[in-house]
């Protein structure tokens, strides 16, 4: 239940004086911004989630990272729930204030505080962008960040999982994290750091075990990346070369495959065929060669391959759920559903028969393919309907159509209660009081929450 009109106004009076002019706003329109985030994606969360239907009472802006800790103590005093927030990127309704209380807007941290050999910190509303920026000015590369580069690190790593650079570092609990500094919601007023495999609790939990303000992750020694287009009249054709390249000498950053009825609508540098399956990859400039002679061996065809770096992010930005947003943006009515698993390469027709006029889009995993199942959206119903069929057949699902912490949930629930012991922190995302899945696997090397038993 949102606060009364008094209440948030003694509250918001309370923290311009704690924390400064500025910091704490009423304002209507920033207010219905910061409620909301992507998952307009998902026709779903569309109908059940408008912008305006679960507003904040106030948007906190803290302009340095002492004032977080500083907040969310006064936050614990008066029972203010919070919900922390990136750039807001994020398409699940992570950061929906279900129950009023204040949005934690976190852009103001925008620092890159160091760039070391092997690592980079940044405030957690830094963008992906200018941190990446930061790393190559150095001669390193990130090890992966998300389609949406203009994401602010922090929400990259509490409410994403994996991107570019993937399909050598897997996900980003898989290392990808060196430290974190948390600020708890416990009335402490203070804040801690997290190394290694104990940064886990706090990564895609979106914020309900405490906020945080600086992240450190991994980098390694820049290479040299180009952005490789190639066209096929023949889908089998195009699996057959995105299935070889994870045994390439130097794994690509990203291999990306559309069949036609995805294509028509990517903005790419150079014209696409929408009548031929597409494959974009991200390949270290002395793999070329060797994916050039693949593609044509397979009866496809090099159409474009651009060597400045800038390229490499238009091609990223038409990766992961990119696709569907760019037909979503046409006009054309469907979901998605992420997906996992070999079935993908090996049966992909039998696959799309459990929704109609359905199309995939793939990514590139050493384990095997990632994807996005795309088909034609009815309701609610009719999706949830064919989640049994496509386990069945060996697909592994991750649904984008619902708004609960559903990776790290075992860790998330032994940590929530020390870090946010009255259950403040972005109320109504994570079960405290069910038991953790059947299926958890802390490392994320699968698609966890819907994936079928071996």
């Amino acid at each position: 239940m949102s606060l009364t009109p008094e209440a948030v106004a003694s509250f918001a009076d309370l923290v311009t004086r704690e924390l400064g002019e500025g910091v704490a706003s009423t304002d209507p329109a920033l207010i219905l911004k910061c409620s909301s985030d992507w998952s307009k994606m998902s026709p779903i969360l569309q109908e059940k989630l408008p912008p305006g239907r679960f507003p904040a009472d106030l948007v906190v802006r803290p302009t340095s990272t002492r004032q977080v800790p500083a907040f969310l103590r006064l936050a614990y005093e008066h029972d203010v729930p919070v919900v922390p927030r990136g750039a807001g990127t994020g398409n699940y309704g992570q950061a929906t204030p279900f129950t009023g209380g204040a949005v934690l807007d976190l852009r103001g941290l925008d620092q890159v505080l160091e760039v070391g050999d092997g690592f980079v910190t940044a405030q957690a509303g830094a963008r992906l962008t200018v941190v990446d920026d930061a790393v190559r000015a150095t001669g390193q590369d990130l090890w992966m960040f998300p389609s949406t580069k203009g994401s602010s690190i922090g929400g990259f790593v509490a409410g994403g999982s994996a991107g570019t650079g993937t399909v050598e570092h897997g996900t980003t609990a898989d290392g990808f994290v060196r430290a974190m500094t948390i600020a708890p919601c416990d009335g402490s007023g203070t804040d801690f750091r997290v190394e290694g495999s104990a940064t886990v609790p706090y990564i895609h939990t979106y914020g309900v075990t405490g906020v945080a303000t600086e992240l450190t992750v991994r980098t390694d020694p820049a290479r040299e990346w180009v952005a490789l287009y190639a066209a096929f009249a023949d889908y089998g054709q195009a699996l057959a070369v995105h299935r070889t390249l994870a045994d390439l000498a130097v794994l690509p950053r990203l291999a990306s495959l559309d069949e036609p009825g995805l294509v028509g609508t990517l903005p790419a540098p150079v014209e696409l065929d929408a009548t031929r399956t597409s494959l974009r990859v991200i390949l270290e400039v002395s793999t070329v060669d060797e994916v050039r002679r693949r593609v044509v061996a397979a009866g496809g065809e090099v159409v474009a391959v651009y060597e400045d770096y800038a390229e490499t992010d238009r091609l990223s930005s038409m990766s992961y759920n990119h696709p569907v947003y760019f037909l979503q943006q046409s006009g054309y009515p469907c979901f998605h559903l992420e997906v996992g698993g070999r079935a993908l390469w090996d049966t992909p027709d039998l696959v799309r028969t459990v929704y109609p006029n359905a199309m995939v889009h793939l990514e590139l995993r050493t384990q095997g393919p990632l994807g996005m199942y795309v088909a034609d959206y009815e309701s609610e119903a009719q999706v949830l309907a064919g989640f049994e069929a496509l386990e069945a057949l060996g697909v592994g699902i991750h649904s984008p159509h619902q708004w609960m912490v559903d990776r790290h949930v075992a860790e998330a629930l032994v940590t929530a209660p020390v870090t946010d012991p009255k259950g403040l922190l972005n109320q109504l995302k994570l079960d405290r009081d069910g038991a953790a899945p059947a299926r958890v696997d802390t490392r994320n090397e699968v698609l966890v929450a819907r994936t079928p038993a071996s």
